[in-house]
């Protein structure tokens, strides 16, 4: 667990409205601004583990050369895997050949990475520190994997899916550890609070009862949090970078212009508040 006072990121997920937190990520490396924890979920994991191997541009990178390849994400792939991210593309071919991921970098940072999953027997979040991404890539993709359309994951016995089931922002666990400097990333514009509704969550997970309620209860948890950060926000505890316009896009996104733009907005937002993020994270 992070100990007092260190400078805690945290990147909410969202699909491919991450390509948002991949533009203010690479900002806050070209102008080597620095953090020591990051809690990051599902797509928030997935294209935040490029801060702590350093690869600026990477995530936009594959995404834009990927996104309409039918073996990186879609519905081939949920067809034909029963993932609608492609294990063997997304978690091999992609990471060790097509746009490496600089495993050795990502292991000697000094940043502390957890990545957020969600086990279903218990239906409560677990916050799983990686210090070696090629040992633990599989929790990576746990993080990152979508109810209904993802094989739940096992690992040592456990089976997780989408860590933003059970805690999609998770600055409640950063303030328990004593954080004082905390960014938030969000994907969603100011204001947004998730509705209820019916999902059928009873007939797809009937084995994990416990997951099933975590679900029904997702909206409330998050709009709980959702009222949390903007407390804080406002009392100026924490920073809080959010979409400053309403961009639509899908979290399976393949239209490039689309993904270009999400991430020219998470660029163009922090950018504008640069001096303020720096200014905040002073010793």
């Amino acid at each position: 667990m992070a100990t007092d006072n260190k400078k805690t990121l945290i990147l909410e997920g969202g699909g491919m409205r991450g390509l948002y937190s991949a533009g203010i990520l690479d900002v806050l490396m070209k102008n080597e601004v620095k953090v020591d924890v990051i809690y990051g979920v599902s797509a928030g994991a997935l294209f935040g583990l490029n801060y702590k191997s350093h690869q600026i541009g990477r995530v936009l990178r594959y995404n834009l050369k990927y996104a309409k390849n039918k073996n990186y994400m879609g519905l081939y792939s949920l067809i034909t895997t029963g993932n609608i991210m492609n294990k063997d593309f997304c978690f091999n071919k992609l990471v060790y050949e097509l746009d490496p991921l600089d495993f050795e970098t990502y292991k000697t940072s000094p940043v502390e990475f957890y990545a957020v999953v969600t086990n279903i027997k218990t239906g409560k979040p677990e916050y799983i520190k990686i210090d070696d991404a090629k040992k633990d890539m599989e929790y990576f993709r746990a993080s990152g994997s979508m109810p209904f359309v993802s094989k739940p994951v096992k690992i040592n016995g456990n089976l997780y899916l989408d860590g933003g089931m059970s805690d999609s922002v998770p600055l409640k666990r950063a303030l328990e550890t004593g954080a004082k400097k905390i960014i938030v990333v969000l994907t969603r514009p100011l204001g947004y609070r998730k509705e209820k509704r019916y999902v059928p969550y009873n007939l797809f997970y009937k084995k994990f009862p416990n997951f099933v309620e975590t679900a029904n209860n997702r909206y409330k948890t998050y709009n709980e949090t959702m009222n949390l950060i903007e407390k804080y926000e406002a009392e100026k505890k924490i920073i809080v970078l959010r979409p400053s316009k309403l961009l639509k896009i899908k979290r399976v996104e393949k239209d490039t212009n689309k993904l270009q733009a999400m991430y020219d907005l998470g660029v163009s937002d922090c950018t504008d508040r640069l001096d303020e993020i720096k200014e905040y994270l002073k010793d």
